[in-house]
């Protein structure tokens, strides 16, 4: 597959570039989304649906298994030389999964849906049916993601930056989840010593992250704190992966570790300390 010329690393693909490429027969492409509603109601040809709730993540809220996540992957046709790439609801979030169990060549659509949709391009109601490829994943890099013993290390630990970037009513306590919503038996706030830094601003009308120089804005609270290692959390984990990958990818960071439960998994669980503000 060549290479894109992407500014961003080459990782960021555009809306031209995936319409060139789109029946490459080396490239799989993936929408992740929450539901079903949106893909059902059209997608780019070729595309795959990854369903949050249904695919990604089990009754609590955690990453399924080695053994469901490699299913998933080879039953998208997805092999180990295959350039994947995600768009949609979560790209983010299909990303640093490929990325946690090591594959080469993982990109993201740098526009929405609507974005494609209106330029012309192609678009179908259509539901492939890819061949199941063989494919073993290998170990996952822990280093990518931090469970809840390491976040509960870490609110004493100043070498180390929880980040909250779900929004101030969810932040302060008002909601558990972002639409408004509360979860039975879940309490709503955030983990003591997070730093709060919503990320609404890192992309345009269109769908596109921003520039390197407008990312590195939203982000300089980081900076000013000195921190080290930063583990991003929202709430299922989709806005987090979102963080990581600008912090990784765009502005060049390695010591960022996806809060992967996030308070989804927090806020449910009974014995971990919540603040509210």
């Amino acid at each position: 597959m060549p290479d894109t010329g992407d500014a961003k690393g080459g990782v960021l693909v555009d809306a031209p570039w995936l319409a060139e490429h789109l029946h490459d027969p080396g490239l799989r492409l993936i929408e992740i989304d929450v539901n079903a509603a949106a893909y059902g109601s059209g997608h780019i040809e070729g595309a795959v649906l990854w369903n949050v709730y249904r695919d990604l993540k089990d009754g609590n809220y955690q990453l399924v298994d080695k053994t469901a996540i490699q299913k998933l992957i080879a039953g998208s046709g997805i092999a180990p030389d295959s350039t994947v790439v995600f768009y949609g609801y979560g790209p983010a979030m299909g990303f640093w999964l490929m990325k946690l169990y090591g594959h080469a060549d993982v990109r993201m659509l740098d526009c929405s849906r609507d974005t494609w949709k209106e330029a012309g391009l192609p678009w179908t109601t259509e539901v492939p049916a890819p061949a199941t490829t063989e494919y073993r994943l290998p170990d996952p890099d822990e280093r990518l993601r931090a469970d809840q013993t390491r976040v509960r290390t870490a609110i004493d630990d100043p070498s180390v930056m929880i980040l909250d970037v779900r929004s101030e009513l969810e932040f302060r306590g008002e909601r558990f989840w972002p639409s408004g919503g509360l979860e039975p038996g879940g309490r709503a706030g955030h983990i003591p010593s997070a730093v709060h830094l919503p990320i609404d601003g890192l992309r345009d009308d269109g769908g596109a992250f921003r520039n390197v120089e407008a990312v590195r804005e939203i982000f300089a609270p980081l900076d000013r704190a000195g921190a080290g290692e930063v583990i991003p959390y929202c709430t299922i984990g989709i806005r987090a992966c979102t963080t990581w990958f600008a912090l990784t990818y765009l502005l060049r960071r390695d010591d960022v570790r996806v809060y992967e439960g996030s308070w989804a998994e927090w806020g449910r669980m009974p014995e971990s300390p919540v603040e509210t503000s």
